[in-house]
This record gives C-alpha cells, sequence and structure tokens, in this order.
C-alpha cells in the first residue's frame, strides 16, 4: 500500500463560519493533515476546535505561526490576508487565500478546480480562492463554453446573509423574531457592515452587497464581472451582474441569462452537458416541479442547476438557474479543493 504523506495545515480565522466550515471539510474529505495548526486575533484565541477527535487550541496568528507549515487556508478578511499571505509564503508555506485581497492580482491564480485547476502550476506562493457567488456560476458555465462558445452573461443573484457573516445572520433572525412579535428594532449590520446607512433584512430584498462604485455597480457585481472573466480565461466575454441580498440564512441562487456561439443548439442538449459537468447536479423536471432551492443546498459541495430553457426571441440565448451552499462550495470547499489539486498535481 502506498503511503500517504502527512501536511502541515493551517487556518486562519479559524473560528469565523468559513474557517469552521474548513476544518469541518478537511475532516470530511479525510484530507491528509499530519498536523493542525488554527489561528485567529487575539479576541478568538485560546478557544478550543474538535478535529478528528481531538482537541485543538486556537492560537494567535503571528508571522512566525507560518513556521514548517506546508498548506494555508486563510479567511479572515481581506486586511489580514495582505498582512500575513507574504510571512506565510517566505516561511515555505502555500496560501489558499479566500479574501478578494489578491483576486485580481496577475501574478496570483484566481482557481476553481473544475474549471481551471492547471493554473495552480503557475503559482508562486499565493492562490486566491474567488468570490462565492462567481464560483458557483463559472462551475456551470465552463462546460457550456467547452461545448458550444459562450459570448455573453447576465446574472442576477439572490443571495444569502451568510455571505456577509456571523453579525448578519444574527441580524436576519434578531429582526425576524422582532416583527413577528411586533417589536422596534433598528439595523445595523446590512448591506455594508460599519457604513452610516443600513437597511432591514427581514421580509425584505436589499439590492446592494458591498460598497457602491464609481460607474455605478457595486464591488460585489465588479467581482463576478472581473473574476469570471480571470477565471474562464475570456477577457473578452460580455458579463454584467446585479446582486441581492435576500432574508436566507445559506445557499446563494442566480438567474443567469447566456449566449452561446454555437447554433441549433437546444435546451436538452445543454442540460446533457451539465449532466455530465463535474461538480453539478443537474435538478430539471418541470413536470414534477424538481428545481434547486437554497434550502435543500445546504451541508453539500455541489452546484445546482435547473430551469435551463431556451429564450423565446434570440436562438443563442439560454436561461438556468443555479444554486449552491456559499460557505461550501462558494468557500470552504472550493478552498480545501484547492489543497486537494495541489497534492494531486505533485506542486507541495
Amino acid at each position: 500500500m502506498e503511503h500517504v504523506k502527512g501536511y502541515h495545515v493551517a487556518v486562519l480565522g479559524a473560528t469565523g463560519a468559513v474557517g469552521q466550515q474548513m476544518i469541518k471539510t478537511l475532516e470530511e474529505r479525510k484530507f491528509p493533515v499530519a498536523k493542525l495548526t488554527l489561528l485567529s486575533s487575539e479576541r478568538s484565541a485560546g478557544k478550543k476546535v474538535l478535529f478528528n477527535g481531538n482537541e485543538v487550541e486556537v492560537q494567535v496568528a503571528t508571522p512566525e505561526s507560518f513556521q514548517g507549515v506546508d498548506i494555508a487556508l486563510f479567511s479572515a478578511g481581506g486586511s489580514i490576508s495582505k498582512r500575513f499571505a507574504p510571512e506565510a509564503v517566505k516561511h515555505g508555506a502555500i496560501v489558499v487565500d479566500n479574501t478578494s485581497a489578491f483576486r485580481m492580482d496577475e501574478n496570483v491564480p484566481l482557481i476553481v478546480p473544475e474549471v481551471n485547476e492547471d493554473d495552480l502550476k503557475n503559482h508562486q506562493g499565493i492562490i486566491a480562492n474567488p468570490n462565492c457567488s462567481t464560483i458557483q456560476m463559472v462551475v456551470a458555465l465552463e462546460p457550456i463554453q467547452k461545448a458550444y462558445g459562450l459570448t455573453k452573461v447576465l446574472v442576477s443573484t439572490y443571495q444569502a446573509v451568510s455571505g456577509a457573516g456571523a453579525a448578519a445572520i444574527k441580524e436576519l433572525k434578531d429582526q425576524t423574531k422582532a416583527i413577528i412579535e411586533n417589536e422596534e428594532f433598528t439595523p445595523a449590520v446590512l448591506p455594508v457592515s460599519g457604513d452610516d446607512k443600513h437597511y432591514q433584512i427581514a421580509f425584505n430584498a436589499v439590492p446592494q452587497i458591498d460598497k457602491f462604485q464609481d460607474n455605478g455597480f457595486t464591488f460585489e457585481e465588479m467581482k463576478m464581472i472581473n473574476e469570471t472573466k480571470k477565471i474562464m480565461h475570456r477577457p473578452d466575454l460580455e458579463v454584467a451582474a446585479t446582486c441581492v441580498r435576500l432574508p436566507i440564512e445559506t445557499g446563494h441562487s442566480e438567474s443567469v441569462y447566456f449566449e452561446i456561439k454555437d447554433q441549433n443548439v437546444a435546451a436538452q442538449d445543454v442540460i446533457n452537458v451539465l449532466s455530465d459537468a463535474p461538480g453539478v447536479v443537474v435538478q430539471d423536471n418541470t413536470a414534477e416541479q424538481v428545481y434547486p432551492m437554497p434550502a435543500h443546498s445546504v451541508g453539500k459541495n455541489d452546484v445546482f442547476v435547473g430551469r435551463i430553457r431556451k429564450d423565446l426571441d434570440r436562438d443563442h440565448g439560454f436561461h438556468m438557474w443555479v444554486v449552491s451552499d456559499n460557505l461550501l462550495k462558494g468557500a470552504a470547499w472550493n478552498s480545501v479543493q484547492i489543497a486537494e489539486s495541489l497534492i494531486k498535481l505533485n506542486l507541495v
């Protein structure tokens, strides 16, 4: 029997929503962890986390924390990543970063393993995990691009509050309870934590995720646009996005309209292509009312696609509905999957 090498893995942001999912995913995937180092801010240090039946104490992150680490999974916010990622690389670690800090850096590969795994071969120590809403969309679009070519993508998102962190989840629950019990409440987290203006999320839809840019799009929308082009190696691809926060705890949904190059393609052809695609589960049976929903995606690693239909006016146009757990494929699972790919490609 071949000996499986064990790796020293660090998780930075270990007590956050995504960090906890990373630890859980490492365990569920039976990732070859010889040693696990859990890192956080001073506020969370000292907490104990169970991994493979053993208690691991969370330590304060310092540059020296990465001594001897093979793979470091980062999910503690962009400023923390900018501070610690270069230090981790200096100490010999490969960093998989789940923030926007390095995504558009031309020297940093932006990876979704089902789409552009080979880009890992060009890494210089830091690998970026894309935005959650981008990941699930490109997993569904890449097989279509390979089969028929893509010319245009228009997406509207229906995003869960867990994408904005634990405080947003608490706010949704507290507001929902307050409204049902006819009590007063003051929004304090969404749409953008730290901003002067906050809006109700319970029983509402908020068409702003992240800050507005000078072009009228939000930063979240620009992330989807720019990251899609980079991951798919298609700087020429027409992409536009509208990102909306809904009162759902976990699971992002997307209405995706796309246009292809090939002619005479039927909806069933697209369904067949997606049915054979890695990481995709097709749930598309309108006669039986079968389609993806966020409540059914929670805790699953796949990207679920349904409502696949041809546009009524444009022969090249199609519509689909794409759903995934934003904390798993949108974050923790994609990060661990990148680490698995590094091992598979003998890059670590």
